[in-house]
């Protein structure tokens, strides 16, 4: 459901959400069933709240703006995956994220 004008809003949204806490999104992929993100954020904010805002905030919006978006039962599962980048380059996980952009 993430395609077109859904996916451009949905970019948008999260890239305002982020700006709007002052989180530095470093890649952004949006895939028809799932979005990848990677983002630096204030050590005081959690991984939970970080999927939390984004989740509320795209759900409530894109719902508002995509009638066709009320018959699914919700927007996103309860379910993600996060990780800190540690030890890894930022360029690692930028390229693999930009590499699912021609998925």
């Amino acid at each position: 459901m993430l395609t077109g004008p859904i996916a451009a809003d949905c970019e948008h949204i999260i890239r305002a959400v982020c700006a709007a806490r002052g989180w530095q999104v470093l890649q952004l992929a949006i895939q028809p069933d799932h979005v990848h993100l990677f983002v630096r954020v204030h050590p005081t904010d959690s991984a939970a709240a970080v999927v939390n805002a984004v989740k509320g905030r795209t759900s409530h919006d894109l719902r508002a703006s995509y009638p066709v978006l009320l018959k699914l039962p919700s927007l996103w599962t309860g379910s993600y995956f996060a990780s800190i980048a540690g030890n890894i380059a930022a360029a690692t996980i930028q390229n693999y994220i930009a590499a699912q952009k021609g998925r």
